[in-house]
């Protein structure tokens, strides 16, 4: 989202986070010329009770498993991803798998973006 528009406030977080983003996140975001080779996964935990104009989860897990947010949320969505870091096979099947998804989260995202988010600015 920030790639779309960097006046954005964007959170990510997971409920069950890692302790390092995924290498191969970080170079397929490369390839687009996004470095979040800084980035540190978080808790959703962290993040409960502030507020939001939009809570997305993303991960088909996380729509069963994200806590409730119980500060002011405006609107809560599910846009659901395979998680990539399941994939399994050779170097250059994961690399594709990593790549896939992220292609569809950026259609999808650019998508809501379009739509909901610079409407409202």
């Amino acid at each position: 989202m920030k790639a779309f528009d960097d006046r954005l406030q964007v959170y990510s977080a997971g409920t069950k986070p890692s302790r390092h983003v995924h290498p191969k996140a970080v170079q397929v975001m490369q390839e687009l010329g996004v470095d979040i080779s800084a980035h540190q996964p978080k808790s959703v935990e962290k993040f409960l009770g502030q507020e939001f104009d939009y809570v997305i989860t993303v991960c088909d897990s996380a729509k069963e498993n994200c806590p409730v947010f119980i500060g002011k949320v405006e609107n809560s969505l599910h846009i659901g991803f395979e998680d990539p870091a399941a994939a399994t096979g050779r170097e250059s099947e994961i690399d594709e798998k990593f790549r896939k998804i992220r292609d569809e989260i950026l259609l999808a995202f650019f998508a809501f973006y379009r739509k909901q988010v610079k409407t409202r600015q």
